[in-house]
């Protein structure tokens, strides 16, 4: 007899860590985008079939666990190979990180689970919409969304790996980003996997006659893909001025290196020769491309950097730490700072990285074991002024910070191009530079206009509005991509409406389907 494997004999627990584990493949690199409704939806099916609130809660937990230790496997990476923490402890670092994460899945899992908990009783009219196969995929989705949202405001945030990221470009889905935002892809993707269960569901228990495939749900995943790609030919924003060449470096220093005394020259050179080579009316470094104070930087070095930028009577923008050290205070800023044509203006970075630019009370012993050069960054102000460079309106976000798309959404609604300047050296060869690359077509997406990333060892690349990647370098190269760009302007609906309205859509589901459930079982 011939051995057909029953995955349905496996542990629901060994099941969601297998999901979970897959489930990274629809993110970058592999950027699988089906697998991101198709891993959830065997999500959904294992919540739906759990039989107690605290099985729901472990289905999620081991789920977001396998799923954090694969995808966010780069933290590993950046506190032992880059930062020299001994092994052991960067093992156990990594975990426990990933079981915080996975505390996230866990509530989505038992808020899901509370919600269904005592619908056993008679049917009425209203319990049956409720307890319908369209009712429960909007709970699964709205579980969802709240978690995700949590996770990423919560101790600082960490919107890393949300499910929405999934959906770029060619991803029918990508179409909503300009209206609902990343979270709201997250909760239309979420939304589609429940409703993949139910049709799975309906077509098992009836035998996979696909004459009875025709049914309410099979009809609402066809308008949200048919909606989604539709939108994608919507144009939200306009051209405005003329466009803009655009040169963008990446120097490729060892992060290793970088800070190291003797390289300190060799990397000036580096940058003054790529910028002297590759002209371009705006030219583009990573993130603390220049490693030293920018008052302690060679002023003939700044000199000839400027002189590159007048020539081409444009600007350079150069990643470099500013500040002061005095008797009475000292203080320094992860900047931007921009010198040629027009006059200098400068961006402190807002959102710092806990451990990688802030200490936590009680941490230092932390950053000392992992090498960290400038461990304690003053944040910038909130209302920074846009950057006025070559009759273009530049939002200048630095490294992390695009993760936040609330953030960038405000800063860029009144900007005409976005720029990240970067350094992921810290993450080695690994799923962070492709991953963060992926994040920033969401935010392209979310705000109708371009996005330059100038990294240090990638991935530099160029995104136009439409989330598509106009132009990308290869990782771990040094080399310069040079391209043209439009600046944009207008007003996508995301940006003048943000997250609440998914996320109070996503509060009412919830507290109407807790309200019911009470009512039901009094």
């Amino acid at each position: 007899m011939r051995w057909k494997p029953d995955f349905r004999r496996l542990s629901p627990y060994a099941q969601a860590i297998g999901w979970g584990f897959l489930g990274v493949a629809a993110f970058a690199p592999f950027s699988l985008w089906p697998l991101g409704i198709i891993c959830w939806a065997g999500l959904y099916l294992l919540l739906r079939s759990s039989h107690s609130k605290r099985q729901a809660a472990g289905i999620g937990f081991f789920f977001g666990l396998s799923q954090f230790l694969t995808g966010v496997s780069w933290v590993y990476v950046s506190m032992h190979d880059i930062g020299g923490m001994p092994m052991l402890l960067a093992l156990i670092a990594t975990v426990l990180f990933a079981a915080y994460l996975a505390i996230y899945p866990l509530l989505a899992g038992a808020g899901f689970a509370l919600c269904l908990a005592g619908r056993t009783a008679p049917h009425t009219p209203s319990t049956t919409r409720l307890d319908s196969g369209l009712f429960r995929p909007l709970l699964f989705a709205a579980c969802w969304l709240l978690t995700e949202w949590l996770r990423g405001t919560l101790l600082t945030g960490f919107p890393w790996l949300n499910l929405g990221y999934t959906q770029t470009p060619p991803s029918p889905l990508a179409g909503y980003a300009p209206i609902l935002g990343g979270y709201g892809l997250t909760f239309v993707t979420a939304w589609l996997a429940g409703l993949c269960g139910e049709f799975w569901l309906r077509l098992r228990n009836t035998g996979w006659h696909w004459s009875s495939s025709l049914n309410p749900q099979s009809l609402v995943v066809a308008a949200l893909i048919t909606g989604g790609a539709l939108l994608q030919h919507v144009q939200w924003t306009q051209p405005e001025g003329a466009p803009l060449k655009v040169s963008l470096l990446q120097g490729n220093v060892p992060q290793s290196m970088k800070w190291q005394p003797e390289q300190y020259v060799q990397t000036l050179i580096t940058y003054f020769q790529l910028a002297r080579n590759n002209p371009a009316t705006l030219i583009v470094l990573p993130e603390t491309a220049i490693p030293s104070m920018l008052s302690e930087a060679p002023a003939e070095f700044l000199q000839d950097l400027q002189r590159i930028g007048q020539e081409q009577r444009g600007n350079i923008l150069m990643g470099v730490p500013t500040g002061e050290t005095s008797k009475e205070r000292s203080w320094y800023a992860n900047s931007a700072v921009s010198i040629g044509s027009d006059p200098l203006q400068v961006y402190n970075k807002v959102h710092l990285v806990p451990f990688g630019e802030i200490t936590p009370p009680g941490f230092g012993w932390f950053l000392t074991m992992i090498n960290m050069p400038l461990p304690n960054f003053t944040a910038g102000e909130l209302d920074q002024p846009l950057m006025q460079l070559n009759h273009q309106k530049i939002a200048v976000n630095i490294c992390y910070e695009d993760i936040f798309g609330t953030a960038i959404a405000q800063r860029a609604a009144d900007a005409t191009l976005m720029v990240n300047m970067s350094n992921t050296a810290w993450f080695g060869d690994s799923l962070a530079q492709p991953q963060h690359l992926q994040i920033a077509q969401i935010r392209a997406l979310e705000n109708g206009r371009p996005m330059l990333r100038a990294t240090n060892t990638g991935m530099t690349a160029v995104i136009d509005p439409q989330g598509e990647r106009q132009a990308v370098l290869a990782a771990f190269t040094r080399n310069a991509l040079i391209t043209t760009v439009q600046g944009m302007q207008g007003t996508t609906p995301y940006q003048r409406w943000l997250d609440w309205p998914i996320v109070g859509v996503s509060l009412v589901i919830l507290a109407w389907s807790l309200f019911t459930r009470r009512r039901h079982t009094v």
